[in-house]
């Protein structure tokens, strides 16, 4: 007898540290995309119940904005290790919400890290500048200081990573945070935001707030938010940027991707096969900095190929939490979705080399499509001018690294890029000439250390701040300028005249 399934389980907002105790006037479902099991029922934020958590924020930023930078690393390094200890219980949840495997829940969260070790020396990023004597006794200098209440609208794809580009800098600079994580896969910013609880940082400090676009629009029109940071598709990206700015916040909104790899004739094929493979299928491409297509020069296009085919057949594909390299797409409609590119795909008259959909349905009642590999794709095909965000690879033949560098240029999209070559010259000027904001050199995924930022060109970001690194700073704090004098007491009493730079 099977057993019976056990009831969903209510996922709400955390509001200073504490489940929210309203009703929701609407909810919806979260599901196993391994199983089709609907395990959780999620509390929908109405327009008021944002403001009743922008409130709690509020509060809390007086008090953490004025808090020592000794006690603010405190708590980061505090965090730090609670995130390091319950590393393996956030992954769980990940992949039970999201799909992907647990290896790559695990890397998730430990990419995430890296930008809370760097948010840990927040000492020497708030340093400010010194003048002394500007004028006669008068000295000047430079301070910088926390936003007050800042939102953060974070991804299905990366439930764990993208809240932690953001967050750790944001209450390293004294800010409060009101999260907005998808509500697709909600649990691992709940069970993160309770880490901070732990680390010591004061009530309402981190907040977790579910909901829809109703919830967004409700940040972003609220005159308390100060900033709004946002990862996702582009439409939705130039929506976030443009309400935001209309209200007079800061904005930075990370948009979607069309991801090339030009491949050059004295690459080495193996290497190549092996990154658009990894880059292309990983986390069943649902990762705005996959390659979703190959720019093959025609003297090694057919060889290449034939390796990326072999490389597909060894792929498990099956539940995220077993010993797959592979898990199910996020939900039924993104599979629909991207089915219905792979259709589109044959329908223009593609190649379709290897077929993900097929035994995909011996795999059980989950969301599963295996890795999809078309060859002869042309420019005007939907398969190559939209971001599918599935695991649905295309090669297009190009004649020359000209004619590659200028596919890849006259994309609108312009996140990231890699090159694979023994050519350090071709290298050189690829890096340099394209219009790209992240570029690899023989590295598939050119995902940035925290040190530096992370963001793109053109419609892969609105607004001029790229996430994490020292962008992300500035994002998150105001510069004031202090200009001071003490007198000497023997200063000679009154002098109604202009000031000078005596």
């Amino acid at each position: 007898m099977s057993a019976t399934p056990s009831a969903p389980t209510r996922i709400t907002h955390l509001v200073g540290h504490r489940a929210w105790q309203g009703e929701p006037g609407r909810t919806s479902e979260v599901c196993n995309p391994a199983t089709g099991e609907v395990t959780g029922t999620l509390d929908l934020a109405s327009a008021e119940t944002v403001g009743e958590v922008v409130a709690v924020a509020r509060e809390a930023a007086r008090e953490w904005g004025r808090a020592s930078l000794a006690r603010r690393v405190r708590a980061l390094f505090a965090f730090r290790q609670l995130l390091v200890e319950h590393t393996d219980e956030i992954a769980r949840a990940i992949t039970a919400e999201h799909g992907k495997t647990h290896d790559d829940a695990v890397a998730e969260i430990g990419r995430g890290l890296e930008v809370v070790e760097f948010a840990c020396g927040i000492p020497q990023l708030l340093k400010g500048g010194f003048s002394e004597g500007v004028s006669t006794d008068v000295d000047a200098f430079s301070i910088l200081q926390p936003l007050g209440v800042v939102g953060v609208i974070s991804p299905f794809n990366f439930p764990a990573m993208v809240p932690l580009w953001f967050v750790p800098i944001a209450v390293a600079t004294g800010n409060a945070v009101v999260i907005k994580p998808s509500e697709k896969d909600p649990t691992a910013v709940n069970l993160i935001a309770d880490l901070w609880r732990g680390a010591g940082v004061p009530d309402g400090v981190v907040n977790v707030v579910h909901g829809d676009k109703e919830a967004v629009d409700a940040l972003l029109d609220h005159p308390d938010v100060k900033a709004i940071s946002f990862v996702g598709s582009t439409p939705v990206a130039r929506h976030v940027y443009e309400r935001g700015v209309a209200a007079g916040k800061r904005v930075q909104a990370l948009g979607g991707a069309k991801n090339h790899m030009l491949v050059l004739p004295d690459a080495d094929l193996d290497l190549a096969a092996d990154a658009a493979v990894s880059a292309g299928y990983g986390a069943a491409g649902e990762r705005c900095m996959a390659i979703s297509v190959v720019l093959a020069t025609e003297s090694i296009a057919d060889e290449l190929v034939a390796r990326i085919v072999e490389r597909t057949r060894t792929l498990r594909v099956g539940d995220g939490s077993g010993d797959v390299d592979m898990g199910p797409l996020v939900t039924r409609a993104h599979l629909d979705k991207v089915t219905g590119y792979v259709e589109a795909g044959v329908e223009a008259g593609a190649e379709l080399v290897v077929d993900g959909r097929e035994g995909a349905e011996a795999l059980g009642p989950g969301y599963f499509l295996g890795p999809t590999l078309f060859d002869r794709v042309t420019p005007r095909m939907s398969i190559y001018t939209d971001e599918i965000f599935g695991p649905v690879l295309s090669v297009v033949r190009v004649a020359s690294f000209d004619e590659g560098l200028q596919l890849i240029n006259d994309n609108p999209y312009g996140n990231g890029t890699a090159i694979f070559t023994h050519d350090g010259g071709a290298a050189r000027r690829f890096q340099h000439e394209v219009e790209v904001g992240m570029v690899g050199i023989n590295v598939p995924i050119p995902t940035p250390m925290a040190y530096y930022s992370f963001g793109g060109w053109k419609s892969s970001l609105f607004g001029d701040t790229h996430a994490h690194g020292i962008e992300g700073v500035h994002f998150f704090t105001r510069t004031k300028a202090v200009t001071q004098r003490w007198p000497d007491p023997s200063h000679g009493g009154l002098d109604l005249g202009f000031p000078t730079n005596g």
